[in-house]
């Protein structure tokens, strides 16, 4: 049904929902003098990417560093943040591995597994299928067959498949191969034999950046050149009409001549009553528990992986990051979209996880935060690409615009999502003149 306009009724050229990274960079690509309106469900922006500070506690939603490949991005954001202390890091991460700890990536790092299980991931890496050249071979159906093609079975089953499953809350069988792009390590088996006496690291984020104020910082810096009465907190959309340009939050009807959204995309094919095949779009959901000890624990870490048998499947160490003297972790539970959970269970079972890892002794907990990101790594699949690009491509014929890791249904980085929002706006400015 078509929407009416409401009494109070706002005409703007361009409608942005959500104030995250995306929708930000998208407000100020456009400029503090275009004609524009951002919606935010919630009542502060910045999406996942917030930080909560407690008892001297600097912590966020999740562990939201910065790997930046373009310096003119990274400079960009810098110059608009001159009075924060931005550390630049070079990662230290593990594997925490049937007792022992493991370099991080798994498959570079099999020669230091014992010599039984290292033989036996050499072994089956040498005869992995996408190792045989010449070989004839089917392509690979979905990111299991992948590990296994490329991995074989004993690297694929010792970390790749558990921890990823424990991630991703899912059966990797149906996710697709490309499922995490650029930001999965790979390694050949020429790179694993090499590192084996020369060391090396090429991964995404071997380097990152974090401000002093946390990621809120980052956020900070792109709506400074967006006009703050251009944000309106707490005035979620509720129903969009394409073909009249009218969407209707609970405050107003706002008339627009373009869209631009970062907010889920099946949620948004649900508001804008777009036909859509639902069941191709499947996510996990993350719990993150911020918690802040009275005294130091382990140094000279960032991060550690967990494809065991403990709650968590990553821990992060916030205080290493900023060389501060009590322990401050940031631990992160993969759930099932559906899968519920009482969170004071769910403390007391990491808190013993964490003593068992030795990570904690006897530190006292002083401070605490939790948050569910839901919808946390969606699923890519053969299927939700088709489907993403559909609704897309349709949105885009009525000029909305879809974007962001959620908007686009994709496994990117905050990076990326500048970069989409920019090259989104050159795109809009351009078919204007």
């Amino acid at each position: 049904m078509p929407l009416s306009r409401s009494p109070r009724h706002t005409t703007v050229s361009t409608l942005i929902v959500g104030a995250g990274v995306s929708g930000l960079a998208a407000a100020a690509a456009l400029g503090r003098d275009h004609d524009l309106l951002i919606l935010e469900a919630e009542p502060e922006i910045g999406g996942y990417c917030r930080t909560v500070k407690k008892h001297g506690f600097v912590w966020d939603y999740s562990g939201h560093f910065f790997h930046f490949k373009d310096p003119e991005i990274e400079a960009w954001l810098r110059s608009r943040m001159p009075h924060q202390h931005v550390r630049t890091v070079e990662r230290r991460s593990a594997i925490s591995y049937a007792g022992r700890s493991i370099e991080f990536p798994f498959q570079k790092n099999i020669h230091q597994l014992p010599l039984p299980e290292f033989i036996e991931c050499l072994h089956d890496l040498y005869f992995a299928s996408a190792n045989q050249p010449g070989s004839p071979r089917a392509p690979e159906t979905s990111f299991k067959e992948m590990l296994y093609a490329r991995y074989g079975r004993a690297i694929a089953e010792k970390f790749l498949i558990p921890y990823n499953e424990k991630l991703y809350g899912c059966d990797l069988a149906t996710l697709d191969r490309e499922a995490m792009g650029r930001f999965f390590p790979h390694a050949d088996l020429a790179a694993v034999i090499r590192n084996m006496r020369a060391p090396e690291d090429d991964s995404y984020n071997r380097t990152f950046t974090y401000p002093e104020g946390g990621a809120i910082e980052y956020i900070n810096a792109l709506a400074s050149e967006v006009r703050t009465q251009a944000i309106a907190l707490e005035e979620p959309l509720l129903e969009l009409d394409l073909e009249n340009k009218l969407a209707r939050t609970p405050e107003r009807t706002v008339g627009f001549e373009r869209l631009i959204s970062s907010v889920p995309l099946p949620q948004l094919a649900q508001l804008a009553q777009l036909a859509h095949d639902h069941a191709a779009f499947s996510w996990n959901k993350v719990l993150v528990f911020n918690l802040g000890f009275d005294a130091k624990g382990p140094t000279g870490i960032h991060w550690i992986y967990y494809p065991g048998s403990t709650v968590f499947y990553r821990v992060g160490f916030y205080d290493n990051i900023f060389d501060t003297d009590r322990m401050s972790l940031y631990v992160e539970i993969g759930l099932g979209a559906d899968q519920p959970f009482d969170h004071d269970t769910m403390l007391a079972r990491l808190l013993a996880d964490l003593r068992s890892e030795g990570l904690l002794t006897d530190q006292k907990l002083i401070a605490s935060h939790s948050v569910v990101l839901d919808p946390a790594y969606v699923h890519i699949s053969r299927r939700s690409n088709d489907e993403a690009a559909r609704l897309r491509a349709q949105l885009g014929e009525h000029d909305a615009y879809s974007i962001g890791r959620y908007g686009a249904w994709t496994y990117c980085s905050i990076e990326d999502n500048i970069k989409e929002a920019r090259a989104l706006v050159q795109a809009l400015q351009a078919r204007a003149g």
